[in-house]
């Protein structure tokens, strides 16, 4: 499926959860933390007033919050505003 999110949207893969701490102990998946880091897979074109910023294959940094989550081809994503994205990773 290939999806082209609207105006200033972005389309995020979120990141795999951590699977253990750093000390070996490994998290249930009932204690697992939502991941806030993600892959950009898609960018909208923006509005006249807010160009984007973010481009396709970014690391990204959002709020806790932020997006819809959906669900292509099994897997899950996050389509949210430009504007909910804190930071880019390099």
């Amino acid at each position: 499926m290939n999806i082209k999110p609207l105006a200033d949207r972005v389309l995020v893969k979120p990141a795999a959860a951590e699977e253990k701490t750093v000390s070996g102990i490994i998290i249930p998946d009932t204690a697992k933390e939502k991941p806030l880091r993600g892959e950009v897979i898609a960018v909208g074109k923006g509005t006249k007033d807010e160009e984007m910023v973010v481009k396709e294959g970014d690391n990204v940094l959002y709020g806790k919050y932020a997006g819809t989550e959906i669900e292509i081809e099994g897997v899950k994503h996050l389509i949210m505003r430009q504007s909910d994205i804190l930071a880019i990773l390099s």
